[in-house]
């Protein structure tokens, strides 16, 4: 797989399966299930397998959601700025340890950002389209802990194109992702 050839980054995923989130703070397991959000699911299943998340930071954190998904090389972000996946059906609720693709503010519009729920107050997000892909099942105190002294910075578009370094000049407690992996596929 090429992350600069986005048509190499593809493969069937498994029903359900662990991705282990090594972060600046600790580890976070996600379990995945295929049939909660089939586009979604394929979607990250591939990106973890490519080393997408590896070195992604957490942008956006708030105290009801953490969010990643915007690679920390340039070059990588102007590739997948335009690869767009379909809504899934919500078929599960967006409520704490919860985990669901991010989206522009319009249909079809999730790509490679992903959030972590911390509330189950989040569950208004189901009307709005969010539909929840995975659920963290060990490390949940660890998503707690993600650095939200800076709240929602607008760093998108400079993090998008100047990547790291931008992040290390001006914002050097944001946490990170450092690897992210599969680490499971449970037997049914």
């Amino acid at each position: 797989m090429d992350l600069l050839k986005p048509e190499t980054v593809k493969g069937k995923p498994p029903e359900i399966f662990v991705v282990r989130l090594e972060t600046s703070k600790g580890n976070i397991d996600i379990r995945v299930v295929r049939n909660w959000a089939p586009n979604g699911v394929e979607r990250f299943y591939n990106l973890v397998r490519a080393g997408y998340y590896d070195n992604n930071y957490f942008f956006r954190a708030l105290d009801f959601m953490v969010q990643v998904g915007i690679s920390s090389k340039p070059e990588v972000n102007r590739v997948w700025a335009d690869r767009n996946l379909f809504d899934d059906p919500v078929a599960q609720t967006n409520r704490r340890g919860m985990v669901t693709f991010a989206a522009a503010g319009a249909p079809n519009t999730r790509s490679t950002q992903f959030f972590i729920n911390k509330k189950d107050a989040n569950t208004y997000l189901d009307d709005l389209k969010f539909a929840p892909f995975g659920e963290i099942v060990a490390g949940m105190e660890v998503a707690d802990q993600i650095y939200t002294g800076y709240g929602e910075p607008p760093v998108q578009d400079e993090l998008i194109s100047q990547g790291e370094p931008f992040v290390n000049r001006n914002y050097p407690r944001m946490d990170k992702i450092v690897k992210a992996s599969i680490i499971a596929v449970p037997q049914p």
